[in-house]
């Protein structure tokens, strides 16, 4: 007897079964709730209204920005709606936007090709009706050209390495391990690695031919996507990059109100260069210090701060003494390491001279394995709270089964505050880590070992070599008060974080998990009003493609910024 699983197989590629099944057996429903749109079909019609009026009026502006031809795409049903409201915004604006997508509800889970056709059937059906607007296309309808030689997908070398990079990340990213088994059929990570490259091929090959096949003039000026690192929107930002096509990338911290934003770059590296360029040499005034120092001081005492969501600590602080006794801690000198959550965004691809943050961390455990001159605190991440994968302290009890007596672990669920820790340390250690930073604005010195943001910005130590790392921790260890942190260089740590927290993010109105309630204040029509173009302007200019002025940085208001005390309250766990 042939079962339910063997049926969809042989059915997945007979034309129109899939569809006909959809449309007659469930009535145009989704398949299931985690790929519902319903939300997006009750909403679309008021969406097209407000978007089509105000795109008349932007039409009729002789002072409007040239009008571009705007790819998005976008997959997974959360970044599905957000990228076509966004899609929809900017048609009102009279950009030429073509909506792209792939309809995946899960991104590491086999789905067959049955089910696939019956689920985008359905989100074919919801979509097209932005069509007034923009032009809504399923990359599963753009029929690609026959396979070459037997291989399903055939990608120019250079890209074909993109794009298992970028496979390679998402199984990293998906399980939080650094190490994958690629050759061992059996293993999770391989299975997952397959599949991930399955999708990202097929979506990297179809964008790919289809947009090789347009005449120049047909071609978008400019392709927009979520993230751009991982999953099949990192593999349509490769395309574009070996197309030559511009890109914006965009992602969400945790601010409200705010977003990340790069020009023909992966957002989520923050790269900040430009930014900092333009506003070290400029003045670091009160305002901005005592802004920097509110939201500071939030994060040591583990409370929220006006529109940032998160918390980075669920201890209060406890203060510096109080955390020697608790850890048992002497007056020899104390080494924090900082470390990262294992599989972070932030962390994958991000080395300098390790293999991995995974490599970092056993050479420097080993390290001071016999250093009992110093104290070696290993501060596991608090995020790891919310993750399912291994553990940083597993790597250490792997690394040291057993811990001698001067090195302390404190796992992500012990409760002490890591900025106490900052406070009686003499020197700290991290990969990419912000606490990095927030180290050196207490005036520590601090070895940076991996490529994040605020590393070469003049205020932390930045090996590039093995070499160099251990020369520069021999040189610390032995005199640490002799490599504090000058005057100008704790300033220079100071205003480089307010750059990065206010002047980095730009205003935006609707944030991916807040969206649908923050349209109830701002609508399509309010953004769109002059009213919201003073406000996210320079935002939506920016996501087409004109550069930033990073000299000119959003109004500070001292009032504000001294009374954002009344938002620092303690949350309970």
């Amino acid at each position: 007897m042939i079962n339910k699983s063997e049926v969809k197989r042989l059915l997945g590629d007979v034309p129109l079964t899939a569809e006909a099944y959809w449309l007659l057996r469930q009535r145009g429903r989704p398949l299931s709730k985690s790929f519902s749109l319903h939300r997006i079909e009750e909403a679309l019609p008021e969406w097209l209204s407000q978007a089509g009026s105000c795109r008349v009026e932007y039409k009729e502006q002789s002072n409007n920005p040239r009008q571009r031809r705007v790819l998005i795409f976008s997959t997974l049903r959360y970044w599905i709606e957000h990228s076509l409201l966004l899609g929809i915004a900017l048609a009102g604006m009279g950009h030429d936007v073509t909506f792209t997508y792939l309809p995946y509800a899960n991104w590491q889970k086999q789905l067959n090709r049955f089910d696939l056709r019956r689920q985008n059937a359905y989100a074919r059906k919801v979509l097209n009706r932005a069509s007034p607007l923009l032009k809504p296309i399923s990359l599963l309808d753009i029929k690609w050209a026959d396979p070459v030689n037997g291989k399903s997908f055939t990608l120019p070398d250079g890209l074909e390495e993109s794009i298992q990079e970028v496979s390679l990340r998402d199984t990293q990213y998906t399980l939080q391990i650094e190490d994958i088994e690629k050759d061992n059929s059996e293993s999770q990570s391989a299975q997952l690695y397959r599949l991930r490259l399955e999708r990202n091929e097929h979506a990297a090959y179809t964008v790919y031919t289809w947009l090789k096949a347009l005449d120049m003039d047909q071609r978008p000026d400019l392709i927009i996507t979520p993230n751009g690192s991982i999953l099949e929107m990192g593999a349509v930002y490769q395309v574009a990059r070996y197309l030559g096509i511009p890109t914006t990338t965009y992602e969400f911290g945790e601010q409200r109100g705010r977003i990340w934003c790069t020009q023909n770059g992966e957002v989520m590296r923050q790269e900040t260069g430009e930014l900092w360029t333009a506003c070290k040499d400029k003045p670091f005034d009160e305002v901005q210090y005592k802004k920097m120092g509110l939201l500071y001081a939030s994060r040591q005492s583990a409370s929220l701060w006006k529109n940032f969501s998160r918390l980075w600590q669920d201890q209060p602080s406890q203060g510096g003494e109080q955390t020697r006794k608790i850890l048992g801690l002497d007056r020899r000198p104390i080494v924090l390491l900082a470390a990262n959550v294992i599989g972070d965004s932030l962390t994958l691809g991000r080395q300098v001279f390790s293999k991995n943050m995974t490599e970092w961390l056993e050479h420097t455990i080993q390290t001071f394995a016999n250093r009992h001159d110093v104290q070696f605190l290993i501060r596991v991440h608090p995020g790891e709270r919310y993750t399912q994968g291994p553990s940083v302290a597993e790597l250490v009890r792997q690394t040291l089964p057993k811990l001698p007596d001067h090195i302390h672990l404190i796992e992500a669920k012990e409760p002490v505050n890591t900025y106490d820790l900052v406070e009686i340390a003499d020197m700290g250690l991290v990969y990419t880590t912000t606490v990095g930073m927030e180290m050196a604005m207490s005036g520590l010195p601090v070895i940076v070992s991996g490529q994040t943001h605020y590393r070469k910005k003049g205020f932390t130590l930045d090996p590039s070599s093995w070499e160099e790392f251990d020369g520069l921790l021999e040189q610390i260890v032995v005199s640490p008060n002799k490599h504090r942190l000058t005057h100008e260089q704790v300033e220079r740590a100071w205003h480089y974080a307010y750059c990065f927290f206010f002047e980095y993010p730009f205003s935006f109105p609707w944030h991916l998990l807040n969206f649908w309630d923050e349209l109830e204040t701002w609508s399509i029509e309010r953004v769109l009003s002059n009213e919201g173009q003073s406000e996210f302007g320079n935002t939506f200019r920016h996501l087409v493609g004109e550069p930033r002025d990073w000299k000119t940085p959003p109004p500070t208001d001292l009032n504000d910024a001294l009374n954002q005390t009344a938002f620092l309250r303690h949350t309970p766990e």
